[in-house]
C-alpha cells in the first residue's frame, strides 16, 4: 500500500492513526502542501479536487479519509474500529458527523489564525478567534455531556469515532486552546486515555 499525503494534515493523520492501530506499515509519499505539489497535475490525476490524502492499494485508488479509514478497517487485520452492535455503530457515525460539520470548521479556524497567519507574517483576528472558540466550546459541551459514564464516544470500545476526533482536538492544543479540553472533566478524561495510546503518540511523532 502507498499513502500519498502530509504529516500535518488533520485527515492525513486520521489514516495514519487507523493504520498505526492496526499494526500496518504503508509507504508514505510525502505531498508538499506549501509548495502547492497537491494541485499539481500527477497529483490531480490521483485526487481530482487536489487535497490530501490518496490511498493506493495495489491497482485501486481511493481519496476521502472517512472512506479509507473505513476501507482500512474492512481490509486490514486486527482489532476492528466500526462497533459490531447497530446501535454503537449509528453512534460512532453520529459523532464523526458532528466532528465534520459542528468542530472542524471553528478548530481550524483557530489554528489559521493563532499559528499558520503568523507564520505567513499576518496577525491573528482576535473577533474570529473569539467567535471560533465559541463554537467550538458549545460543541465540546455537547460532547462532554455525551461522554458521561462512557469511555468512548460510541459506547465502551475505541472506534473510528476517535480516529476522526484526535487530530483535531490536537490541533487546540497546538494553537494554545488546550484549556478548551481541559476545562471539561468528561471531554478531559476521554482526551487523557485516546491521546495516550501508542498509535497516536507514534502518529504525533512521540512514540
Amino acid at each position: 500500500m502507498k499513502l500519498y499525503g502530509h504529516p500535518g494534515s488533520t485527515c492525513t493523520r486520521k489514516v495514519l492513526a487507523t493504520l498505526a492501530e492496526k499494526g500496518e506499515e504503508v509507504e508514505f509519499v510525502l505531498v508538499d502542501l506549501m509548495g502547492g505539489e497537491q494541485k499539481s497535475l500527477a497529483h490531480l490525476a490521483r485526487q481530482p479536487f487536489g487535497v490530501v490524502p490518496v490511498l493506493e492499494d495495489g491497482g485501486f485508488v481511493l481519496y476521502e479519509s472517512g472512506a479509507i479509514v473505513r476501507y482500512l478497517d474492512d481490509r486490514l487485520p486486527g482489532a476492528r474500529l466500526v462497533p459490531a452492535d447497530p446501535r454503537a455503530r449509528a453512534e460512532m457515525e453520529r459523532w464523526i458527523s458532528v466532528e465534520h460539520s459542528y468542530l472542524a470548521k471553528p478548530v481550524s479556524g483557530i489554528l489559521f489564525q493563532k499559528v499558520i497567519a503568523p507564520m505567513r507574517g499576518g496577525r491573528p483576528d482576535g473577533a474570529v478567534v473569539d467567535e471560533a472558540r465559541a463554537e467550538a466550546a458549545r460543541v465540546l459541551d455537547v460532547v462532554d455531556a455525551a461522554l458521561a459514564g462512557r469511555a468512548y464516544l460510541a459506547g465502551d470500545g475505541f472506534s473510528l469515532a476517535e480516529i476522526g476526533y484526535l487530530p483535531v482536538v490536537e490541533s487546540l492544543f497546538v494553537a494554545g486552546e488546550g484549556e478548551l479540553v481541559a476545562s471539561r472533566e468528561n471531554v478531559a478524561a476521554w482526551w487523557d486515555r485516546v491521546s495516550g495510546r501508542p498509535s497516536w503518540r507514534r502518529v504525533i511523532g512521540k512514540a
